[in-house]
């Protein structure tokens, strides 16, 4: 009897065991994300050092940002690949970064950008004629089919075809459209558009891009030091709207910026960048950072983002003084690095 009632209890173990085993997930392997940091353009050549950081915080993406120059945000004119520009801002020196990032298997969008003279915002350029239009479209046709082509010859993975330029990309919606069509002759990669957080909903050719790209600088915590359960909860209402939009063009969302100065009330108003003296808060920026990667890394809808901003010169900048948005040399940048580690390929 006691024999038999042994078996028994054998059997009911094992079929616990059995379904407990088969209850468990297969792969508990997270999906992998565009892990990526924001690259600034350096005034002269870098080498595979340089890269070395990047890969020391699991990133497996940089976004490499050509600049062109605009004189007032009435000006109509781009101007770009120039001698006196700074060497990672034109065609040599973003071919020889593309290059070492390639090399340590690192991934690229390269997103050339304009930058209007005393740092006004490019979202607001208006023109004031019709013929200053015709200058500016062709200005800018130029200086964007210059880098599809070199993103082309370069196998860059993504191209951003522009960055926060609504009052540009609403009045002319011809232009855009036709600008589209001729980058997709020249590059035959992703495509994306990096709009500003508080437009990314109002932009109408999404379902021509591969992703929609938000600069993620949304206001989250009017705290001066915002805990992670507070700026998790101040998420959900922008988290709702990201995803309506992924929804409704089928595309998922990528944060072609994202990321916070390590400031006293830096969610409150993040897409500010004026040098302000003391208010430093790495408390602050690790809270922002860790609430933003436990709200979206694990989103199916989310495809990963690029941190804003990374240097080349990695041991020179950044650190326990800095107040800025760079992660180097503090402590938000060993929560990247563990954070990306789980969202590597």
């Amino acid at each position: 009897m006691r024999y038999h009632v042994s078996i028994i209890i054998l059997g009911i173990l094992s079929l616990i065991c059995i379904w407990s085993c088969e209850s468990q997930p297969k792969d508990t392997k997270k999906s992998a994300k565009i892990n990526g940091v924001s690259l600034v353009a350096s005034r002269d050549a870098i080498d595979s050092s340089h890269i070395t950081p990047i890969t020391n915080v699991n990133a497996n993406y940089a976004s490499v940002m050509p600049f062109g120059f605009i004189r007032s945000l009435e000006s109509a004119e781009v101007l770009y690949n120039t001698d006196r520009q700074w060497r990672g801002e034109r065609v040599d020196g973003v071919t020889e970064t593309i290059k070492h990032l390639h090399n340590a298997n690192i991934k690229v969008m390269l997103k050339p950008q304009i930058w209007i003279s005393r740092g006004e915002f490019t979202g607001d350029m208006m023109m004031a004629s019709e013929e200053h239009w015709t200058t500016l479209e062709n200005s800018y046709e130029g200086f964007i089919l210059l880098y599809a082509q070199l993103a082309q010859d370069t196998n860059a993975e993504w191209f951003c075809i522009g960055t926060e330029l609504y009052n540009f990309v609403n009045a002319r919606p011809k232009f855009w459209s036709q600008l589209i069509k001729k980058i997709k002759t020249i590059y035959s990669g992703n495509l994306t558009y990096a709009e500003n957080w508080d437009k990314v909903d109002k932009v109408t050719f999404w379902n021509e891009m591969d992703a929609i790209g938000a600069d993620a600088y949304f206001p989250i915590s009017e705290d001066k030091t915002p805990t992670i359960k507070a700026s998790r909860q101040s998420w959900q209402p922008w988290k709702t709207t990201l995803k309506n939009l992924s929804d409704t063009y089928n595309r998922p969302i990528l944060f072609t910026e994202y990321g916070y100065r390590s400031i006293d009330y830096s969610g409150n108003r993040p897409w500010e960048s004026q040098r302000e003296d003391g208010k430093i808060n790495h408390e602050a920026q690790l809270n922002l950072t860790n609430a933003l990667f436990k709200e979206f890394w694990n989103e199916p809808w989310f495809a990963g983002g690029f941190i804003w901003k990374w240097f080349h010169n990695h041991s020179e900048v950044g650190g326990m003084q800095n107040n800025r948005f760079t992660p180097q040399n503090k402590p938000v940048e060993k929560l990247i690095k563990e954070h990306y580690q789980q969202y590597s390929n």
